[in-house]
């Protein structure tokens, strides 16, 4: 992280400085939001958790003994991930504590999957953008607002269902396209 080493990181989180939160935020917060999106979150869930996790570091940080074993946003995102699963598990809306004699897991392979299901989110968005109307408002219409084909139908101007479903079919071929025309598939 620019011109800090982890272990200055730590220290100046102990000292609360601002600088430094800025720039473990800067780095990390990225990495919480989309575990948290991509696992029924929200925006505001992220920043909550993130919140968490970053007083649970600032916690450790005080300790003499504390020793980070890995990157700070590999720490803040194992943190996450424990806050999340609980929030979760609970149905609540708030999480209390995290058990601070937890050990932290290895997540490399989770970091190394979600950065790639966000990378593959970025290319359906400009997949998506790059789809143009109507298929765009169609696809729209049936995913997220739910439509029904008939509904569709008429909204969009086809004599019946089944010619909005072709149309649907048909964006949907052309959208695949569009995403696998760019995607590498590491």
């Amino acid at each position: 992280m620019t011109d800090y080493n982890e272990k200055e990181l730590l220290k100046g989180l102990a000292n609360s400085d601002k600088t430094v939160i800025e720039l473990i935020y800067k780095n990390s917060f990225k990495l919480i939001q989309t575990l948290i999106l991509n696992n029924n979150g929200t925006n505001d869930d992220a920043k909550d958790i993130f919140q968490e996790a970053l007083l649970v570091l600032y916690e450790k940080a005080k300790t003499e003994h504390f020793e980070l074993s890995c990157q700070i946003k590999t720490y803040l995102y194992s943190v996450s991930k424990r806050l999340w699963l609980k929030k979760l598990q609970t149905g609540s809306r708030y999480v209390s504590q995290l058990y601070g004699n937890e050990e932290v897991a290895d997540i490399s392979e989770d970091i190394d999957y979600y950065h790639q299901k966000n990378e593959e989110f970025e290319l359906m968005h400009k997949a998506i953008h790059q789809l143009g109307e109507p298929c765009k408002s169609l696809l729209h219409a049936f995913y997220m607002q739910k439509m029904n084909m008939q509904d569709i139908a008429e909204a969009f101007g086809y004599t019946n269902a089944e010619n909005a479903k072709t149309q649907k079919y048909k964006c949907l071929v052309r959208l695949k396209k569009l995403f696998f025309s760019s995607y590498t598939g590491k």
